[in-house]
C-alpha cells in the first residue's frame, strides 16, 4: 500500500522556522513570544518572495486573457453548439497568443501545502513533548510555551485532550486569554480576507458570467468558512494567514500600480505617461531657416478658371495673365473698337497700340500701300 508520508515537507518548513528563530534569538529572548511569532512573520515571506515570479505570471496571463475576451466571444458564437470545435478553436488561440489559464493558479498551489504543513507542525506542539521535524527537545518546548499577548502559538480557540491539560497548565496561561487572542485573529483573518479577495477583483477587471459568479462566491464564502474553521486553528497558523493576506494586499497593490487592468483610468494614465513627450522648441525652425507655411485651400467645389492658350502649373496654380489676353500682334484700330473712314482710309484718332494717328493700318505681311478702305472688322479683331 502507498505510504503518503509528507514529513520531508514538513522538516522543511520546520527547518525554515528555525533559521528565523536562530536569527532573532541572537537579539531576542528565545523563548518569547514575539520571537517566535517574527520566526512564522518571515516563514510567509520567504515563501512569498519565492513565488513573486510566479504572481507575476499570474497577473500577465490575466491581463492575456482580458485581451482575447472579445476574439473568445466570437469563437463561442461561430461554433455555436459545437463545443469541441470551440474548445480546439480556443486552445489554438490561447496557444497562438501564448496565454497560459493554469498560470492563473501558479501562486496559490505552492502555498497549499505551506498552510497545511504550519499547520500540522503547530498542532503537534505541547509543552514537554521530544523533538520533531529537526527541532531538539528544548527549541520544541520553548516553542510550544511561547506566548503571544498571554496565549501560548500552539494553543487554539477550542482545545481538548491532553493538549489542552499541558497548555492551561502553564503560569499565566487561561481560556480567557487564549480565546480572546483567537477570536480577535480570527475577525481580523477574515477581513483582510475580504478586502484581499476585493482587490483581486479590481486586479482582473470585469467578467461576466460563470466567472463574476465565482467571484463573488469567493469574496463572500472564503471569509465566512474560514470564521468557521478559524477557530480549530492554532494561534500561530491564524498569525500565518493574517501576515499572507496583508502580503497579498502590499502585493497587488504594487501590481495594480505598475501593471493596471486594461482600459481603468490607471492603464489610460500609464499610456500616457509612457508616450513620448515631444518639446514644442523642437518643431520650430532652426535659426536662419524660412519656416514653411502650408498654402491656403480653394474652398471645396471651385476651380481655378483658365483662360484659353494658357497652361496650369504642377501645383495647380494658373499663371498670370494680361488683362486683355494673349494676341497675335499688336492690335490695329482705336480704343474704342470704331475704325475711321477717312478720304485716305487711315484712322481718325491714336489705335490701342500706340501708333501715330493716321498710320497705315494695311494688313501683316503685305508689301503693298493699297489706299482702298479697313474691313469694317479690322478693329473688332476676335480675342483668343
Amino acid at each position: 500500500m502507498f505510504d503518503f508520508n509528507l514529513n520531508w515537507l514538513y522538516t522543511g518548513i520546520a527547518w525554515v522556522m528555525k533559521q528565523w528563530h536562530t536569527l532573532f534569538s541572537s537579539f531576542l529572548d528565545p523563548a518569547s513570544g514575539i520571537t517566535w511569532a517574527l520566526s512564522i512573520v518571515f516563514l510567509v515571506v520567504t515563501i512569498r518572495v519565492l513565488l513573486f515570479r510566479l504572481f507575476v505570471k499570474q497577473v500577465k496571463s490575466q491581463r492575456a486573457m482580458q485581451e482575447i475576451q472579445p476574439e473568445i466571444q466570437k469563437l463561442r458564437k461561430q461554433y455555436g453548439s459545437d463545443k469541441q470545435g470551440f474548445s480546439q478553436a480556443m486552445m489554438a488561440l490561447q496557444k497562438e497568443r501564448g496565454v497560459n489559464p493554469l498560470a492563473g493558479c501558479l501562486p496559490i498551489l505552492p502555498q497549499i501545502p505551506v498552510f497545511l504543513s504550519l499547520f500540522h507542525v503547530l498542532r503537534r506542539l505541547a509543552p514537554g513533548k521530544d523533538g520533531l521535524y529537526s527541532w531538539d527537545d528544548t527549541l520544541t518546548d520553548q516553542a510550544a510555551s511561547a506566548q503571544l499577548f498571554g496565549a501560548p502559538i500552539s494553543s487554539s480557540f477550542n482545545m481538548d485532550g491532553p493538549k489542552e491539560d499541558a497548555i492551561l497548565a502553564l503560569a499565566g496561561v487561561s481560556y480567557t486569554n487564549i480565546r480572546i487572542v483567537a477570536f480577535v485573529l480570527i475577525v481580523v483573518m477574515c477581513a483582510t480576507t475580504y478586502y484581499t479577495q476585493r482587490q483581486i477583483m479590481k486586479r482582473s477587471g470585469p467578467v461576466e458570467g460563470q466567472a463574476a459568479m465565482v467571484q463573488k462566491l469567493l469574496l463572500y464564502g472564503m471569509p465566512l468558512s474560514l470564521f468557521v474553521t478559524g477557530f480549530f486553528f492554532p494561534i500561530g497558523v491564524l498569525l500565518y494567514w493574517f501576515t499572507n493576506n496583508l502580503w497579498t494586499l502590499g502585493q497587488q497593490f504594487y501590481i495594480l500600480k505598475k501593471l493596471p487592468p486594461p482600459g481603468s483610468p490607471g492603464a489610460l494614465a500609464k499610456a500616457a505617461a509612457d508616450r513620448p513627450a515631444i518639446d514644442p522648441k523642437s518643431l520650430a525652425p532652426k535659426p536662419g531657416v524660412k519656416p514653411v507655411r502650408p498654402k491656403p485651400g480653394r474652398p471645396a467645389g471651385t476651380s481655378p478658371t483658365v483662360a484659353p492658350g494658357s497652361t496650369v502649373g504642377p501645383d495647380g496654380a494658373v499663371p498670370p495673365t494680361d488683362a486683355a489676353g494673349p494676341t497675335d500682334g499688336p492690335a490695329d484700330g482705336p480704343a474704342d473698337g470704331t475704325v475711321g473712314t477717312g478720304s485716305s482710309g487711315s484712322t481718325a484718332s491714336g489705335g490701342a497700340n500706340g501708333r501715330p494717328s493716321g498710320a497705315s493700318n494695311r494688313p501683316r505681311g503685305s508689301s503693298g500701300g493699297g489706299s482702298g478702305p479697313a474691313p469694317a472688322n479690322r478693329g473688332k479683331r476676335k480675342r483668343r
